[in-house]
């Protein structure tokens, strides 16, 4: 999982980041909205009435268990809410509260209330009038009136035929007549990327036969819904099964899915058929690079190079082909990039820096590097170097050497990735030469500057702040009380954004799919919104890289935009959800750890996938080892595992676990979480080589790569729960 994430963050196309797919999208009417944003909608409160994705249960009533404990009121009382609502004067909100109770009618067996509430509705709702037409025919449905439900969906078709919701009234039409479904026909013609589109596309293939001819249109709709987690089969299918009639369009469609997949190889392939244009002619090489296919990686290349000079994608083309070729085609390819592309000219000079440093021309390689810090002092790359000779000056003894260059990355570079760390250890460096009041003016002001990031929280510990050190994150248990808030939409129609404002996410996520046109090149408002209600309707593992990845669009108007979300809390607590509280706080505290600080582990090791499973085969979301968990379980006198993807099984044992190796290194937690990771017997090694010492600079000399940034990214996540989840940490901070 972990090379996944990496991947996916190499390979990012500067100007396009990659889109993931949702996976194992369940159909069902989730109830869920903010009372609070039913009476005020534009307040923007959310707190949710039931709550579900793939982490609970979906289609529960009301009054069930499903509700989250930290909701506040029992949900009879919201009802009772909504219906004082529902039965007041008309307005904007008494038409929400009566749709919503409909809904939950539907959903708790009484259709004959749902037709009450929803009566007239469609002409006093016109934003949603399709949506309440549709559920005046699923209570139809549920009260056996077949033409009843019949003349409805029709009416649907007449007045909103062309709105997405249409979608489900042509599928529920055409049901049961699979393969001479004008309905199903029209669906998959007019709403090809809708979820019932899917859904009628499979039903012709197992019909049909996947390898008819006849089946092609289905399979051309399956190979547009890159959400499904069975995709790859189905792209395999159609190239082995029809490759002759696929047209351009269909390759662009497959290329696509493949390169999501991280199916690099037949990408490659698929893309050399797509449409020629710059983007496609570097993904067919990098994809063909990345699947080991180095002679075809450079003929493509070369290709995408001399058929696109100017293309932005030749820049990175001219990277990748100068790292595959004899040095000296290298340097000529790099000159290239230096002199037709600025964006990218200071990376094409560090590794020709790095070449004249391999050809022993060790001169010219530093003139190089100083032409990188004079010309492009504010690319990151500058900031790579200036971070690298600070790190070479503090490991020599000279401080204020170090100091100097770190300095440099706040005050050129202050947006750097690299600037959070610089700041950090120029206080650090600060306590080091005696100037204990410097330091602390400058941990300050990293948790005013970068307090989302893992050396905020450091800074907040050397300043003596109730946050947990290395050695007592164990003893501190947050308190859990998260500002309620929901994200606006930037993108998308007015009908969706009120269905995500009322918390119906897997209806504004089926409306999305169909207004979501550019999935090949999402623009930032879209990325946006997909990252939205991916991680609304639980998808989190591509949810979350697609909200973390918004900073990859650089255009200066959506540098701007990524400047103002990123100060939003609520962008922060999509970032950092909290699923499985249950399971996670009743585990944690089982083993006296601060739930807070599991999350964050979860969130590292998962993003809260329950049955993902690593190439080692460690499963869930605490990626537990099949043999760790029996070895730990016969150690402890606990269970064994019963079902690891389970998340009660898989949080009981790997709970277990993280408690074990703090019991192992004295409750130090960065031991612990190393431990984790590489295993005690790596972290035992670390610690007789180079001794535990300065705990920070132990982090920094981890030896494995994976490791070090495991800790600091564990770490962090803990830190962010903190600052979002536990109001002590947030009053600390505004205080600032």
């Amino acid at each position: 999982m972990w090379q996944r994430f990496q991947q996916q963050c190499v390979d990012l196309v500067r100007r396009n980041p990659l889109r993931n797919p949702v996976r194992n999208l369940h159909r069902s009417h989730v109830i869920a909205l903010a009372i609070a944003s039913v009476c005020a909608l534009t307040l923007g409160a959310a707190v949710s009435l039931v709550e579900t994705g793939r982490d609970q249960p979906t289609d529960k009533a009301l009054s069930e268990s499903a509700i989250p404990e930290t909701l506040g009121d029992a949900p009879d009382m919201r009802i009772e809410t909504l219906t004082a609502i529902a039965n007041g004067a008309p307005s904007a909100d008494q038409s929400r509260a009566r749709y919503l109770l409909a809904l939950n009618a539907i959903e708790t067996s009484q259709p004959n209330v749902a037709i009450d509430y929803l009566g007239d509705l469609d002409r006093d709702y016109p934003l949603l009038a399709d949506w309440v037409l549709w559920q005046r025919a699923r209570a139809q449905r549920a009260l056996n009136e077949p033409e009843a439900e019949r003349q409805t969906l029709e009416q649907l078709l007449d007045e909103y035929g062309d709105r997405p919701v249409a979608a489900e009234a042509l599928y529920e039409l055409g049901n049961g007549d699979t393969t001479n479904s004008d309905a199903w026909n029209t669906l998959l013609e007019r709403f090809p990327t809708h979820p019932r589109a899917a859904d009628a596309a499979m039903a012709q293939l197992t019909a049909i036969g996947f390898e008819k001819p006849a089946a092609l249109p289905a399979l051309r709709v399956l190979i547009r819904h890159h959400y499904r987690s069975d995709i790859v089969q189905w792209l395999d299918r159609a190239v082995t099964s029809h490759k002759a009639q696929l047209t351009p369009d269909d390759w662009q469609h497959i290329a696509f899915g493949y390169w999501e997949e991280l199916e690099y190889r037949k990408a490659g392939l698929a893309y050399a058929q797509a449409p020629s244009n710059a983007q496609n002619r570097y993904r067919q090489a990098r994809s063909l690079q990345i699947g080991g296919e180095q002679n075809g990686a450079i003929a493509a290349y070369r290709n995408a190079i001399a058929t696109y000079p100017k293309a932005p994608e030749t820049a990175m083309s001219l990277l990748y082909l100068s790292r595959l070729v004899p040095e000296k085609d290298a340097m000529a390819l790099l000159d290239q990039a230096i002199a037709n592309f600025p964006d990218q000219a200071a990376e094409a000079l560090y590794d020709r820096a790095l070449l004249l440093e391999k050809l022993n021309s060790k001169t010219s390689a530093q003139q190089a590097k100083q032409s990188i810090l004079t010309q492009y002092g504010q690319s990151e790359t500058a900031a790579t170097l200036r971070w690298n000779n600070a790190k070479q000056a503090a490991k020599t003894g000279d401080a204020q050497k170090a100091i100097a260059w770190a300095q440099e990355i706040i005050d050129e570079q202050p947006d750097s990735q690299l600037a959070p760390e610089a700041l950090f250890w120029i206080g650090k460096w600060q306590k080091k030469i005696g100037d204990p009041e410097a330091a602390k003016t400058t941990f300050t002001e990293v948790l005013r500057r970068y307090q989302w990031s893992y050396y905020a929280w450091r800074s907040a510990a050397l300043l003596g702040w109730d946050v947990g050190d290395f050695t007592t994150v164990r003893d501190r248990i947050s308190q859990i009380d998260p500002p309620m808030g929901r994200l606006a939409l930037p993108a998308g129609s007015d009908a969706l954004r009120e269905l995500y404002a009322l918390g119906l996410d897997r209806d504004a996520w089926s409306q999305w799919q169909v207004e979501f046109e550019t999935v090949q090149t999402p623009s930032f408002e879209d990325q946006y919104t997909d990252g939205i209600l991916r991680t609304a309707v639980g998808d989190y593992l591509d949810g979350l890289f697609m909200l973390s990845s918004l900073d990859q669009f650089d255009e200066p108007g959506d540098q701007t935009k990524f400047r103002d979300v990123h100060d939003s809390d609520s962008y922060w607590l999509a970032l950092f959800p909290f699923p499985y509280r249950g399971v996670v706080t009743l585990a944690a505290q089982r083993r006296q750890l601060d739930p807070l600080f599991v999350i964050g582990l979860i969130r590292q090791e998962s993003r809260f996938v329950s049955d993902i499973r690593s190439v080692a085969d460690a499963v869930g979301l605490m990626q537990v080892l099949p043999s760790t968990a029996e070895w730990i379980a016969a150690e402890k006198g606990e269970a064994a595992p019963i079902d690891l993807v389970d998340p009660s099984d898989n949080v009981r044992l790997g709970t277990l676990y993280l408690q074990y190796v703090h019991e192992q290194w004295d409750n130090n937690s960065m031991l612990a979480v190393a431990s984790y990771n590489a295993g005690p017997g790596n972290v035992e090694g670390w610690l007789d080589e180079f001794g535990l010492g300065d705990p920070d600079e132990f982090v920094e000399k981890i030896p494995f790569d994976e490791t070090r940034g495991y800790v600091s990214s564990v770490l962090g996540n803990y830190w962010n729960y903190m600052r979002l989840y536990d109001p002590r940490v947030r009053s600390m901070l505004e205080a600032l």
